[in-house]
């Protein structure tokens, strides 16, 4: 932690957490605003955050990993790729951008008009729960494999692959949960308009996806066996590459280590 708190390269990341979740909030609530229940409006709402995820994914991924979402951030957080205290920052950071976007958002619109606040459509808490859990799970589960560096398959866009994902979650979800698929995603419009009923199943759901994500690539899919004290140094110091200050010296990417360097 103490690595990180002095690096100004992990804070360049944490601001980068904070404003590409501003122009995620931003671009994808404002193309959430329109006629609720209307199948085209569901399908453009789906491919606007899709594209402004691989849009912000291909922008910002060396600077911070663009995880843009407290449940990528925890699965990578389980899958020892991310320090506890990165973990934290970046919440936090991903939480007052989806605030700020809101609150923008909010003050160019009449508060008549939706925020794009998710709620249970037809279907209990439990089943929203489920629903957030899976969709989730799929997302996290594509940015662990997609960008695993032991992998020398992939040879197409990571960013692309990660947006289609979200698309895809969106398309399934939107009409009975509204898709949060991200905590701090559902977070910013219902505190701005104080509308937080079930807000409970729009942060365990998608934070238990991520976390089970993270167990079934690690332990079955593609496991991977550091050391009980490797995993200890990296949830308290980070990988050491994210703080090998040679990088930024040599003009390489100061990105987390799931992201190739540049």
């Amino acid at each position: 932690m103490v690595v990180e708190l002095k690096s100004w390269p992990f804070w360049r990341a944490v601001a980068a957490e904070f404003i590409g979740m501003l122009l995620f909030i931003v671009f994808g609530i404002a193309s959430a605003i329109g006629s609720p229940g209307n199948a085209a409006q569901e399908v453009k709402v789906s491919l606007a955050f899709g594209l402004a995820i691989a849009t912000l994914v291909q922008t910002l991924g060396h600077v911070s990993g663009a995880h843009l979402n407290p449940a990528v951030s925890i699965g990578l957080l389980v899958s020892c790729q991310i320090s506890l205290f990165r973990f934290l920052c970046y919440t936090v950071a991903q939480m007052l951008g989806a605030v700020a976007a809101s609150a923008l958002l909010d003050g160019f619109r009449a508060r008549k008009i939706g925020l794009a606040v998710n709620q249970l459509t037809g279907v209990s808490a439990g089943q929203g729960f489920a629903i957030e859990f899976f969709a989730t799970l799929q997302l996290v589960l594509c940015v662990i494999a997609v960008t695993d560096k032991r992998r020398t398959d992939v040879q197409g866009s990571a960013p692309l692959a990660i947006g289609l994902s979200v698309t895809l979650g969106h398309l399934v979800a939107i009409s009975y949960t509204g898709c949060g698929i991200n905590p701090a995603r559902s977070f910013g419009p219902a505190i701005i308009r104080s509308q937080m009923a079930n807000h409970w199943v729009y942060w365990l759901g998608p934070m238990c996806g991520g976390i089970t994500a993270a167990f079934i690539y690690d332990l079955i899919l593609a496991p991977r066996s550091p050391s009980l004290s490797a995993r200890r140094d990296i949830l308290l110091n980070g990988p050491v590459e994210d703080t090998n200050d040679n990088l930024i010296r040599d003009g390489g990417s100061p990105g987390p280590s799931q992201w190739p360097k540049q």
